[in-house]
């Protein structure tokens, strides 16, 4: 990385943000949605969905019918997000993270949430069988965390617990307390 620029060789350089840009992961059922669209309410950042820009944009190669999801065309995703993300002030909901330049983030959290908890919660969205195991042997292994700190500098990774309301709640308020940091020290 050059370390004046602050952007990998290659890649578009970087650009001061007025607001911070946070993204939220976790494997699927881990309250990102919930966390992130409570988030961005309490602190003003807008939330961004990337599942539902996927769909509404046709960022995809078509459907994967074994695991009902959509084969995400990672380059028109980036290429999509990259004007939106370069001022910041987004909150990004994503159940995957080593996708997205370093460069965009400021914080990256990773939700967790405990096995009996999340097999309900994957029932509950009617997965089938192969994606719930799937899903629940990431989660075990700490698929999505691991990538996380493979692909983020570790002083921006925040693994945070998200069994109940009340962890969501905490968590949104962690948040919040971080934007309202990150907002004073970054004023110009």
């Amino acid at each position: 990385m050059d370390s004046d620029s602050g952007s990998e060789a290659g890649e578009a350089p970087y650009y001061p943000r007025s607001r911070p840009n946070i993204l939220i992961t976790g494997t699927p059922g881990t309250g990102k949605t919930t966390t992130s669209e409570m988030a961005a309410e309490a602190t003003g950042l807008k939330h961004i969905n990337v599942g539902d820009l996927v769909k509404a944009k046709g960022l995809h190669e078509g459907l994967d019918t074994e695991y009902d999801s959509y084969i995400l065309d990672e380059d028109k995703l980036i290429d999509e997000m990259e004007d939106f993300m370069r001022p910041g002030g987004n909150m990004v909901d994503f159940h995957t993270c080593e996708i997205f330049p370093e460069r965009w983030f400021d914080l990256v959290i990773v939700l967790r949430t405990d096995n009996n908890i999340l097999y309900p919660r994957l029932e509950g969205r009617g997965y089938n069988a192969k994606k719930i195991n799937e899903n629940m042997e990431c989660e075990i292994m700490q698929v999505v965390l691991e990538d996380a700190r493979e692909s983020y500098a570790e002083e921006i990774v925040i693994e945070l617990q998200s069994n109940s309301v009340e962890q969501m709640e905490e968590n949104v308020s962690r948040i919040k307390a971080w934007v309202d940091n990150w907002m004073e020290n970054n004023q110009e």
